[in-house]
Formats: C-alpha cells, structure tokens, sequence
C-alpha cells in the first residue's frame, strides 16, 4: 500500500485537495478505506486550521465523518478486522484513508445501510441522541422544540423524538419550503420563528404548559423564545449557534421556569466520554438506522477532486439534508 493518497487539507486559504501521508492506526484505532464522507458545517472553520478538528495545523486532512472498510486494526483493537464495513467518525475523513478510534467505529453488517447514507449519521446520531435523550430527558408522552429544525442535527431530533413517544413534536425553520419537508421527519408542528405570537400558538398546543425539552440549534436572540416556550422544569440543549454566538437573555425567567439550560459539545469530551455517548446511541437507536426506519437526506455528493466547491455549496446553505464527499 503506497504511503501516500489523496485528501481535503485545511491551509491558509481553506480547503484545499492534493497529496498527503496515509496514516496509520495507533493501538486503539483502525485505519479504513473511506468509500464516502459526510459533510458538516463545522468543516468550513476546520479548513482555514480553526478548532480542535484540526489541532491548529495546517496540511492536515478534515471531515469529520465518514464510512468505507477496514483495511487494519491496531494492536488492542478487539470486535473488528480487516473486510469490516463500517462508519465512523473522528478526523480526516475528506481522504483515501483515514483513521478512527474503534470505540467511535461501528460495524454495517446486516444494515439496509449505502455507504452515503452511513457516511453522514455517525455525529448526528450521537448530537441528536445526546440531546434529546441524555440532556433532554423526553420521555414517551412528552413534548419537544426543536429550534433549527431543518438542520441535519434537528431533522434526525425530531425522529428520536418520535421513536421515544413523544406526543408533540415542533420544529422551526425561517425557510417555506423546508418548513413543508419537515413531517416527513417527525414533526407535528411547524412554526415560522419570523412570525409573531408562534411561542404562544405552540404554548397552546401543549395545553399551556409549554415543552418538556428545547434542542436549539440556532441560539442568538432566539434564546428568549426558547425561555418561554419551555416547561417550568424544563430543559433547553444548547446544541448550535447558527443564529449567533451571544445575545440578551433574560435571567428572570430562566429562573422562574426552573429550565435546565445545558451547553453540548464534543471539542471539550474526552475519548472515554464520546464512546460512551456512542454506546448509548448503539443501545437506543441502532435497530432503527439498520433497519433504514431513521436517517437522512442526501442533498448533493461530490468527488474529493471538487470538495473546494462541496464546501462553497455548504456554505451558501442552499441544501436540505447531508453534503456527500465521494474519494
């Protein structure tokens, strides 16, 4: 096997594609073949060297995401061999080759699962699962908003939320169109954030009360719709800040609802804690994805060659579902 191959490196002016060192798999780690990438927004800091996902440096592949076959395991690696086909996440996956952690890798024998479809659920199966089970707590029966819901993380929410029982379940989106999509996907209520009194028309669908659990993928001054269309008790998940990073909040009545207002993220987990988030995920939802029950669309796929336009095509957010990068 040639020590080189091709892949999707941060620089100093983003992505770029050319050659890099294939690399090898540590003690706990398996080194895989990638047949497809997910794409996630994440990635477009990641290509200028920001964030963790790329510790800093440059010349280093990206992705954080992806599926293909194991080619081979490190020493302490038990439950995998070379010939597995899995997905997996972790970093470097916009290459011919990249590695994972084996307790982050999960085998696709007997799943109904592509190679697209699994490249791009390995993070949002673990966010969305995080969110509305681990810090949400929705139980069968309760009722959950998800803010962006339109988003991958929020699309694949709404479907967990069903999966558990739940008996409403609100999604919002500031576009029309993706606003129609989002039944498909597990909602019962859909809400234009834009238009006036929609805190209080969801309010009234939940008989008054408001909703047991929030996943907010937006934040920014949203925020305060969140407040008051939660619960007293409730939670809100802090999972994006696609509306904005910081915003007025309003303290008063965080206190007075009692609301759990939890932060999320996976740049501050350790290993153990991330494995353990999968282990859930595996326990909770993996006869569904196997089953294809739950997933995600696929909006466009593109060659590693045309990653740099993926990622222009990503980042004028123009689609609805997952980006695919195909080595």
């Amino acid at each position: 096997m040639t020590e080189m191959m091709r892949a999707g490196f941060a620089s100093p002016t983003g992505l770029a594609v050319g050659e890099a060192r294939r690399p090898s798999p540590s003690a706990e780690q398996v080194l895989v073949r990638v047949a497809a990438a997910g794409m996630n927004r994440a990635d477009l800091n990641a290509a200028k060297g920001a964030g963790v996902a790329t510790a800093g440096s440059f010349g280093k592949p990206i992705g954080m995401e992806w599926a293909g076959e194991i080619v081979e395991t490190g020493s302490a690696v038990e439950g995998f061999r070379p010939g597995d086909k899995v997905m997996c996440s972790g970093t470097g996956g916009y290459a011919e080759y990249a590695v994972a952690d084996a307790g982050r890798t999960l085998k696709l024998d007997g799943t109904a699962l592509s190679m697209d479809q699994a490249a791009v659920l390995p993070l949002v199966l673990m966010t969305a699962h995080d969110a509305v089970v681990t810090h949400g707590r929705l139980e069968n029966g309760g009722a959950l908003l998800v803010q962006g819901a339109s988003s991958a993380v929020g699309l694949m929410a709404m479907q967990i939320a069903r999966l558990r029982g739940a008996r409403l379940v609100a999604g919002t989106s500031g576009n029309a169109q993706r606003r129609s999509s989002l039944a498909r996907f597990g909602a019962t209520h859909v809400f234009d954030p834009a238009q006036p009194g929609w805190v209080d028309d969801l309010v009234a669908a939940t008989g008054g009360t408001g909703v047991d659990a929030v996943v907010d993928m937006v934040s920014g001054p949203g925020i305060n719709d969140s407040l008051k269309a939660t619960t007293v008790l409730g939670r809100i998940v802090n999972v994006g800040r696609l509306g904005g990073a910081s915003a007025e909040f309003d303290f008063d009545l965080h206190a007075a609802r009692r609301i759990d207002y939890v932060g999320v993220t996976f740049r501050t987990r350790s290993a153990a804690e991330v494995r353990e988030i999968v282990r859930r995920m595996r326990e909770d939802l993996w006869d569904e994805v196997s089953a294809g029950r739950i997933g995600l669309p696929i909006d466009r796929s593109f060659s590693l060659d045309d990653a740099v336009a993926a990622h222009e095509h990503m980042r004028a957010n123009a689609h609805f579902g997952k980006i695919v990068l195909k080595p």
